[in-house]
């Protein structure tokens, strides 16, 4: 996977790390395009942006995952970067969610915006159930070797605050219009209260824009201490007297 890193302050690299997964047939760079970078400097997130060209190829050959790990993971971990936090639109929400799935611990924190949480008639199953807290994956194996048949028991983790525990802090927003609007609510109601947020719209740039810096000053990322101009001291004032007035202030 090819990687385009943009540092937070100038040349200096940061601690943190945000990756940046694009929806399908989506490039990379719309993410500079559509502010997601320069929101991150200024809501003052002391982060470096990296944005992974990670094309719907990736997941029609089922590579996604290792890829992910072995291109834009282990190195960028190898150069020093203390936190890596996921961020994945459509797609790139499944992707950072599957890869989460399969390499349990590797990363500090999910956002995912609008994402695919797999097939509708899996969600449907849980809705019927009366949402995730209350689903119970089918015992036995499964009727197929989709990946959402994983993905949703993972996801139900979170409803338990003890295995949530064990799980990077996963966050969530979406438009309420979304064709995957259904699927997203699940996932909602089963996150902690302010891990997700909601926008009007559907599946597209404005809708993320927006969802995307609403969450920032929420995500638990560093923020940039600002400097401190230090001003010289003020001269302490000098009285006088003078015989015709009262006492004064000289300059």
């Amino acid at each position: 996977m090819k990687t385009h890193l943009r540092f937070v302050n100038g040349r200096t690299r940061s601690e943190t790390l945000l990756v940046f997964l694009p929806g399908a047939f989506l490039k990379p760079e719309e993410f500079e395009r559509e502010g997601f970078v320069d929101a991150v400097k200024e809501h003052g997130v002391d982060a470096d942006s990296l944005l992974v060209d990670a094309d719907v190829s990736y997941y029609y050959d089922q590579t996604f995952v290792e890829r992910l790990h072995q291109d834009v993971l282990e190195p960028h971990r190898a150069l020093g970067y203390q936190k890596i936090w996921l961020v994945g639109i459509s797609i790139g929400g499944f992707g950072a969610l599957i890869h989460e799935l399969a390499n349990p611990g590797l990363v500090d924190g999910v956002v995912v915006l609008a994402p695919y949480l797999g097939r509708r008639p899996v969600g449907a199953e849980i809705i019927k159930a009366g949402g995730l807290r209350r689903w119970k994956a089918p015992e036995g194996p499964p009727p197929d070797q989709e990946v959402d048949r994983k993905l949703w028991p993972w996801l139900q983790r979170y409803t338990d605050p003890v295995a949530a525990r064990g799980l990077p802090p996963l966050y969530l927003g979406y438009g309420l219009s979304d064709r995957f609007a259904p699927n997203h609510g699940l996932l909602a109601d089963a996150l902690p209260a302010g891990h997700a947020f909601t926008t009007e719209g559907g599946h597209d740039w404005p809708q993320w824009s927006r969802l995307w810096r609403d969450m920032l000053d929420s995500l638990p990322l560093p923020v940039t201490r600002p400097s401190v101009e230090v001003l010289p001291a003020p001269k302490a004032p000098r009285f006088t007297t003078s015989p015709a007035t009262p006492a004064a202030i000289a300059a």
